[in-house]
């Protein structure tokens, strides 16, 4: 019965092969300007989106400036030449659209909603603040107020973000990816203009865009809105490379963050490799095993069983460089941090030894292979899975061969993963519990 069920979900999960979309259909052409576009046509429905994914995030920044690649996904839409400020919401759900744009360590992204009808305006009001932005003081000073409000509130109310902000100026030693992306509160208060202006001309240029189009559309007439608004945008130089790479860690750190909280919280983080590695694949299976979802292992054992943790959960960042993998878990009442830590490792050591079972392994297998056709059911999905193969697997067709590189992972690859990364010597470990006032001893040396 277990074996028919399998080949059940095996079935499930590949019968949207039929319908998939295949690279030949991505149809590419790069402007003048360097700014590369990928064009999708899907006429299901009369809509159409826009990606636009800037090459910058948190890694591009440095000690002083940290924040930037935030604050600017605040300030496109505070007002260009054209369109003023609040105008490009205004039009473009005048227009019948709607909008959203994300921040991370890697890329700034912005996305465009919109009836097909509709492309040209929103071709114009992308140009009109990739060109011509307006740098007002009195909106610089506004923004600033609102972006260290949000830093307050996620630190206040986030324990999450309060102990990752610490835990990973722990775990790096030198890569820019030791800061979170919404900056340092110091570094927020002391941007000047002239950095913003400088950031600005260099990561928003368009040589350092990718736009990614799919819906209602065609390839010329795409080619025509860009060739006539974004064209005539000025190239800039090229931005400095990040040529910091994060030397090998030699052992366990350990940190102690303090907070009135009513039980410990536990984070846990192991460097990784970046989403081009061929290590990837079998972390995001063995992220699935170990941490996702209630029937999880972590889940299972340290929450329903051993009643050890409130919540656990983990993370798995898809990156441009070497990274973190995070657990976080948040400790059952009366349950003492130490037991909850020690019984993870317990699970993790339990993979490093016997491996996980075939049976762990398909399950995780069609889940991951049903969330990715799921995610390229719409024009949404796959406009942006299609950007973030292109930039962070470095060609969008590789998305197409993914499915299959998923059912190739085996049980020994998943053990040989967590062999090669889940040790001591490359974990940082970081504890959030309500502090006591510590007392010293003299110490004779």
């Amino acid at each position: 019965m277990k074996t028919i069920f399998r080949i059940f979900l095996t079935c499930l999960a590949a019968l949207p092969l039929f319908a998939m979309t295949k690279a030949d259909d991505v149809e590419t052409f790069t402007l003048q300007n360097g700014m590369k576009f990928l064009v999708l046509e899907d006429h299901s429905i009369p809509n159409a989106n826009m990606y636009i994914f800037w090459q910058v995030g948190s890694r591009n920044e440095v000690p002083g400036i940290t924040g930037l690649s935030h604050f600017f996904e605040h300030m496109m839409f505070n007002g260009a030449e054209k369109y003023g400020p609040k105008m490009f919401d205004r039009v473009m759900e005048a227009n019948g659209g709607s909008n959203n744009a994300y921040t991370s360590e890697d890329v700034t992204v912005y996305t465009d909603f919109f009836p097909s009808s509709a492309m040209e305006i929103i071709f114009e009001l992308e140009a009109d603040r990739i060109g011509d932005l307006a740098l007002d003081d009195k909106m610089i000073e506004s923004e600033r107020g609102v972006v260290l409000s949000e830093r307050m509130t996620y630190m206040n109310n986030s324990n999450w973000m309060l102990l990752s902000e610490q835990v990973k100026s722990v775990a790096f030693l030198a890569h820019p990816y030791r800061w979170e992306v919404i900056g340092y509160e110091s570094d927020i208060k002391a941007w000047t203009r002239d950095d913003l202006q400088y950031y600005f001309d260099t990561y928003y240029a368009p040589n350092n865009g990718v736009v990614v189009m799919v819906g209602d559309i065609t390839l010329e007439g795409v080619k025509v809105l860009a060739e006539q608004y974004f064209e005539p945008i000025p190239a800039h130089e090229p931005p400095r490379s990040v040529r910091t790479v994060e030397p090998e860690q030699l052992g366990e750190k350990r940190l102690m963050v303090k907070k009135d909280v009513s039980s410990p919280n536990l984070m846990v983080v192991w460097h990784i490799p970046e989403a081009r590695s061929d290590n990837f694949y079998p972390l995001e299976i063995l992220h699935m095993i170990l941490s996702q979802g209630k029937s999880s292992r972590l889940y299972t054992a340290l929450v329903d069983e051993k009643q050890l943790a409130a919540e656990v959960t983990g993370y798995l960042p898809v990156a441009f460089d070497p990274n973190l993998y995070y657990i976080f878990a948040v400790c059952n009442k009366n349950v003492n941090e130490i037991d909850l830590e020690q019984a993870i490792y317990e699970e993790i050591e339990d993979i490093i030894k016997n491996g996980v079972t075939e049976s762990e392994l398909q399950k995780a297998k069609n889940r991951k292979v049903v969330e990715f056709y799921r995610d390229m059911e719409t024009i949404n999905g796959k406009a942006n899975t299609i950007g973030t193969y292109e930039l962070f697997f470095g060609d969008y067709a590789k998305l197409f061969r993914a499915p299959e590189i998923y059912a190739g992972v085996t049980v020994e690859d998943i053990q040989s993963v967590a062999v090669k990364f889940f040790k001591k010597s490359n974990r940082t470990v970081g504890i959030l519990k309500k502090g006591e006032e510590e007392k010293y001893e003299t110490m004779v040396f």
